[in-house]
């Protein structure tokens, strides 16, 4: 027998309903405004006093909460790259994927934040999400679900960061051990390549997709990394968009003729060498050719987190070996077990630096 249409329409219209007095029940039961705290872009914002389910509206902003209290985290932005289950807390792999704030590809919505409960929204504040506050905060603020704005420009801003969500989170121990690490590292790199002249400087171009013709800037955050660790970055410029990833020609790259090539695509790495454009390049003609650790996050970028930490370190030894000594398995081994909270075995050490061509 056809169902009525008067009862689509009624049924539909139900539904809409139900979903409505979800949002305003949230509206009305969201989390009690105990204190008021100032949030690390300087608005004033009211928190729970207690706060149990935190999210991160972007990935790097997940990926602080993930280090700082992973039982505090339910759910992932984007996945880990694929293979790093050996590589993550026990049950990581689970978490649902729910997209990210405005500008970070698949988006959240209303009704995926309701579902979760969270408390308090963090979310990313750097040079581009000042451009549009409001497309960041609309899903949060649909659904009652105050955003505190967390520094994350710089490698340098992590520390902070980390001790002021530490300090929200009731975390503040973890929060300082993993800010102190995130310094020394910075610190001792910086005095392995500081008074380098730039005549001196090792030239690096940082090759982002299959074909190796997309880059970013030397002022970009992306390739922050090259300019910490004390190579030159060849592509002089100013970073015009977020994303980055900006398309050149392989005239310029035989121009510039880099000494290294930092690699962020596995097929570019597998074949660049059977390229006769890319051949031409003393990078290539050296083996010099660097394929960055992925797992279970991109040791230098995408998302930039606090894994940069252990990235510099790596690259800075690989640009001056006589300048910056480490046993990098050793400092892989203590840096894993700090942050990811896991013992590496012999073989995932192995796996996670070959990054030279065999």
């Amino acid at each position: 027998m056809p169902i009525p249409v008067y009862y689509c329409r009624y049924n539909t219209a139900r539904q809409i309903a139900a979903t409505l007095l979800l949002i305003a029940a949230a509206l009305l039961s969201g989390p009690a405004a105990a204190r008021e705290i100032t949030d690390m872009a300087g608005r004033k914002i009211d928190i729970p006093d207690s706060i149990e389910r935190p999210l991160g509206a972007q990935p790097p902003i997940t990926a602080l909460l993930y280090i700082l209290a992973p039982d505090m985290v339910h759910a992932l932005n984007m996945p880990f790259t694929p293979g790093s289950e050996s590589f993550l807390r026990p049950g990581t792999e689970n978490l649902p994927i729910i997209g990210s704030a405005m500008g970070h590809g698949r988006q959240i919505n209303p009704e995926t934040l309701l579902a979760l409960k969270p408390d308090v929204a963090f979310a990313w504040k750097n040079a581009f999400s000042d451009l549009d506050p409001s497309g960041i905060e609309a899903p949060f603020r649909k659904t009652g679900i105050p955003v505190v704005y967390i520094k994350l420009d710089t490698l340098a801003d992590w520390p902070p960061a980390l001790e002021y969500v530490g300090r929200l989170l009731g975390r503040e121990a973890r929060a300082k051990m993993l800010a102190d690490y995130i310094r020394q590292a910075m610190s001792k790199v910086q005095k392995a390549t500081a008074g380098i002249p730039p005549s001196r400087q090792v030239t690096v171009y940082y090759a982002e997709t299959p074909d190796g013709l997309s880059t970013d800037c030397n002022t970009s955050f992306h390739s922050e990394p090259i300019a910490l660790a004390g190579g030159d970055n060849v592509y002089h410029c100013t970073l015009k968009t977020m994303m980055g990833q900006e398309r050149i020609d392989m005239e310029r790259i035989l121009m510039w003729n880099p000494q290294v090539i930092v690699v962020q695509d596995q097929m570019f790495f597998d074949n660049v060498a059977l390229d006769q454009r890319w051949s031409r390049v003393e990078a290539v003609k050296s083996g010099r050719l660097l394929n960055v650790p992925r797992k279970p996050m991109n040791w230098l970028d995408r998302p930039p987190s606090f894994t940069r930490a252990l990235g510099i370190q790596w690259l800075a030894h690989e640009l001056y070996p006589d300048r910056f000594r480490i046993d990098m398995r050793a400092e892989t081994r203590n840096f894993y077990r700090l942050f990811f909270g896991v013992e590496l075995s012999d073989v995932q050490l192995t796996d996670l630096l070959n990054t030279h061509r065999p």
